[in-house]
């Protein structure tokens, strides 16, 4: 497993931007297929984004596409999602999670989770 650190979420109005990061200190992350779910109270935790420990191949929910874009820099041990157009129900926890295998839309894939950050989007 990694340990995987999320920061950069907050409150925005409708139609703004936000950066999330999630970070690890592991030297293997670099081999980690990594993707950003999301949840809010009393839903299943939703697949918004994922990418490939190369960062060769990303994906994107239906609801995001268009409007977010992840990224990752190994050598930072860091991958982002940039998350443009927000509408109120962007509004979620998010989560990072990591994975030896494939990066696919099923949380049960993934061993690795961070903590989650809170995103905010007002109307």
């Amino acid at each position: 497993q990694v340990q995987l650190v999320e920061s950069g979420g907050g409150l925005v109005q409708t139609g703004g931007s936000l950066g999330l990061s999630c970070a690890a200190s592991e030297h293997t992350f670099p081999r980690y297929d990594i993707a950003w779910f999301r949840q809010t109270p009393g839903e299943e935790r939703e697949f918004v984004a994922g990418i490939t420990w190369s960062g060769g191949r990303t994906h994107y929910s239906d609801r995001v596409k268009g409007r977010f874009a992840i990224s990752r820099d190994n050598a930072k041990r860091t991958v982002y999602l940039q998350m443009n157009s927000l509408k109120p129900d962007d509004t979620a926890v998010y989560y990072c999670a990591g994975t030896l295998g494939l990066a696919d839309d099923y949380p049960e894939s993934y061993n690795s989770w961070g903590q989650g950050t809170q995103v905010t989007v007002s109307s």
